[in-house]
């Protein structure tokens, strides 16, 4: 416990700044929807997807939208450890799912950021972690961090898992990595983490390892794995049933097939806006994680950080469908803004300043025009 209450302390100064950006970006969407005559809590709590999982959550699974063109939109494709507590914290509380919906992912979204500290404390420094948890707080599309979303679970459970990793708590990290897997569809990069983890530490020790090791390893992918197969058992097509729900809402890995054609048509005629952000955004994280490879050895992260983030970004970038939520999708892939705090932590206090004020008015500003503006998904 002293241990714990020391690390909260040290974070104590990241988390506030992280609290001061998301708090004034929620007022700054707040001023800008009554202006629109909009609801702010609307906004931030039936958005989208959110309602796909309030009605998960209030009826279970089995709602089912058929499309012109074709697309089928299954509830099937949403994973159930959200809604799940959505439907807990109702049964608790006497609150509508968007509500709980919203405390859910407030909580996640601390929880997230102490664990996104930890990290980086532990492979950067403590300014350095402090920038990060910054950063993540300012980035571009970081409202959803205070929507009725899965990212922020999934970055608190990835992040918690790595910092397991990063100090041998192997049995957390892989029972943290199988929930992270009920999270989200790319919560398997934590799963991934955990096992070339596990897979170095067998390496080092020639198969010596504790046993703690070999029930990580089985741990970490057991809840991707339990309900792609329950989908797939559902849809009586065991390993290709749940790929087909994704297909019916055009989501698929064809190797970066898709978003070229999407990146050639915005090149070809006008696009709007969140379509540019979403491809400059994109191939930022794709230049941060090549900074992250070519840092010197000192100063790149480890092998489980370093791995997490590239299956994130894999899956990001060779995905098809939905090529204005990469940026999202990006969210829990913090480890890829650690060259960029590295940075300011360098750089002189009003030049960094200047950069993370210029940072925060480019967050709120977008958070309100996504949400309010934007005639897109999030």
């Amino acid at each position: 416990m002293p241990r714990r209450q020391a690390a909260l302390r040290r974070a104590v100064p990241a988390l506030g700044l992280f609290a001061a950006a998301r708090l004034t970006g929620m007022a700054v969407l707040a001023l800008w929807a009554w202006h629109v005559g909009r609801s702010p809590r609307a906004l931030l709590a039936t958005s989208l997807d959110s309602e796909w999982y309030a009605g998960i959550a209030a009826h279970g699974y089995g709602r089912t939208l058929h499309l012109a063109g074709g697309a089928v939109h299954s509830d099937l494709a949403f994973f159930p450890l959200y809604p799940g507590l959505v439907r807990a914290v109702c049964t608790v509380l006497p609150v509508t799912g968007g509500t709980a919906g919203l405390l859910v992912s407030w909580a996640s979204a601390a929880a997230a950021a102490w664990g996104v500290y930890l990290v980086a404390e532990r492979t950067a420094g403590r300014a350095t972690a402090t920038w990060l948890v910054l950063l993540w707080g300012l980035l571009p599309h970081s409202i959803v961090l205070t929507m009725a979303y899965t990212e922020p679970l999934m970055t608190a459970l990835a992040a918690w898992s790595l910092y397991a990793l990063l100090t041998r708590r192997w049995l957390w990290a892989g029972a943290l990595a199988a929930l992270a897997g009920l999270s989200r569809p790319s919560g398997i990069a934590v799963a991934t983490a955990v096992l070339a983890a596990a897979a170095w530490e067998l390496w080092q020790e020639r198969g010596r390892a504790g046993a703690r090791v070999w029930a990580a390893a089985a741990l970490a992918p057991a809840g991707w794995l339990a309900y792609v197969l329950w989908v797939g058992w559902r849809r009586h097509d065991p390993l290709g049933g749940y790929f087909a729900v994704q297909d019916g809402w055009t989501s698929r890995f064809d190797f970066a097939r898709g978003a070229l054609l999407v990146v050639r048509d915005m090149l070809l005629r006008p696009a709007q806006f969140g379509f540019t952000m979403a491809l400059v955004i994109t191939a930022a994280g794709v230049l941060l994680f090549a900074l992250l490879l070519l840092a010197e050895p000192e100063r790149r992260p480890p092998l489980p950080v370093l791995v997490y983030t590239g299956v994130l970004v894999l899956i990001t970038v060779g995905g098809s469908g939905f090529f204005e939520s990469k940026p999202r999708f990006l969210l829990p892939a913090f480890p890829l803004l650690l060259p960029l705090a590295a940075a300011l932590t360098r750089a002189r206090p009003r030049a960094a300043i200047t950069i993370a004020v210029a940072l925060a008015g480019l967050s709120f500003c977008y958070g309100a025009y996504a949400l309010t503006l934007a005639r897109m998904a999030l």
